[in-house]
Order: C-alpha cells, then sequence, then structure tokens
C-alpha cells in the first residue's frame, strides 16, 4: 500500500469519526430540540463503500486527497471560495427576498448550533461520497481503460454532466418560474464545478466546494436564526 493511498484512507477515517461524534452528540441533545436530524449507525456502514474507490483515484487519473504537487490554494482556498459565493446567493435569494420576516423556529434546512457543525459536515461528506468519488471513480477507471484511454476527456466531461444533473433535479423546490431556474442553474452550475474540481485537485478540493456552500447556507444561517430571529 503507498503513502497516498494510506492518506486517503487515514482521511477518510477522520471523516467517518466527525460522524460517529454527531451521532453520539445527536442523541444526547435530542430531547431538547424539535425535528432535530440525527445520523444512525446504518449511515456510518454506507459510507464504507466508499472506501474500495480509494485505492484507485490514480488508476482513474483522478488526484490521491493529499497529493504533493496540488497546493492548498487548489485543494482548499479556491473550492472553499466557490462554495462561500453560492451559500450567500442562497441565503440572499431564499432568506433576504422570499423570507424576511423572522422564522419562528428553526427552518428545516438548519440545525442547532453547535451541533450543525458535525451534521453538515458528514452530510458534504455522504454527498460527496456517492455523488462524485463512486461515481466519477468508476466512470474515469472505465474512461482510462476503453480503447488505452482514447476517449478519456469524453467520459470526463459526461461524468461531469451526469452528476451535476442529479441533485438539482432530487431538491428542486416548490415555486414560481424564476425560483426553479435559479435552483436548477445554480445547483448545475456548482456540481458541474466540484466535478471539474474534483479531477483538478482530488476529492478534498469537491468537498471543499460544498462545505464553503453548507457553512454560509445551513450553518452560519442556522446560527443568525438561532441566535436573533428566535430571540426576537
Amino acid at each position: 500500500m503507498t503513502k497516498s493511498i494510506k492518506n486517503n484512507l487515514i482521511t477518510y477515517s477522520i471523516l467517518l469519526c466527525v460522524a460517529c461524534v454527531g451521532i453520539f452528540y445527536g442523541n444526547a441533545i435530542f430531547s431538547n430540540f424539535k425535528f432535530l436530524r440525527v445520523w444512525e449507525v446504518t449511515n456510518i456502514l454506507i459510507l464504507l463503500i466508499g472506501i474500495p474507490f480509494l485505492f484507485f483515484q490514480e488508476k482513474a487519473k483522478l488526484p490521491n486527497f493529499w497529493q504533493d504537487n496540488i497546493t492548498h490554494k487548489k485543494r482548499f482556498l479556491f473550492p472553499i471560495a466557490i462554495g462561500i459565493v453560492f451559500g450567500i446567493l442562497d441565503v440572499l435569494v431564499f432568506k433576504s427576498i422570499l423570507h424576511p420576516e423572522p422564522y419562528q423556529e428553526l427552518p428545516p434546512f438548519v440545525q442547532p448550533f453547535p451541533y450543525s457543525i458535525f451534521i453538515y459536515i458528514s452530510g458534504a461528506f455522504e454527498v460527496e461520497v456517492f455523488y462524485r468519488l463512486i461515481p466519477l471513480t468508476l466512470i474515469l477507471l472505465f474512461g482510462n481503460w476503453y480503447k488505452d484511454g482514447e476517449y478519456y476527456n469524453t467520459f470526463f466531461w459526461a461524468g461531469a454532466i451526469l452528476t451535476a444533473i442529479r441533485e438539482p433535479l432530487e431538491q428542486l423546490p416548490e415555486g414560481n418560474v424564476l425560483l426553479l431556474t435559479y435552483s436548477l442553474f445554480t445547483g448545475l452550475l456548482m456540481n458541474f464545478l466540484q466535478a471539474i474540481w474534483y479531477r483538478k485537485a482530488g476529492f478534498l478540493a469537491t468537498l471543499s466546494i460544498r462545505l464553503g456552500h453548507y457553512l454560509i447556507w445551513h450553518i452560519l444561517l442556522g446560527v443568525y436564526i438561532q441566535y436573533t430571529d428566535l430571540l426576537r
């Protein structure tokens, strides 16, 4: 086993540990909050499905998690900044424009702080495992094998589009045409950029984009609602 694969496994294990801590924490405070979302052990077991794909990043011509020739700016800083931009846009549209009045209780897209840190790190991790790590690794493994990789780029762009479509179609909100268009466009664009950054800087880069978005949209917005709206 190479050092790069060991680092992939260690990082994946740390993310699993964060999810486990979130389960214990969530169960400890469950009786204090309505609509608290708490993972179960089955969520952790399902995430184990992603482990075999940690061994095939290089064979799929994807960067390993901590590849030496990729800077932390590419791996973390730029991707997080991209996610933050999408998060700010969502707050402006869904909170400032569509729901400017104070909330009377925590809406379903946020959770109480600081528990929200654990549930949304785990949620971002889960999404990226099943939206990027597994499908793109499979697609690009095949693309690198088929005719000795002659059509690798075609496989990548097809995989990027297919993985970008899934989330916005699954999470289309109810509303008018403009709201649906905004949600579909931003969802497609963010997921498409995540595929590009996965190829460019690895799994931690695509995860960082989602974490940047969740930081604004789920965590900090939740803090604002919890400690401002609900205390009025």
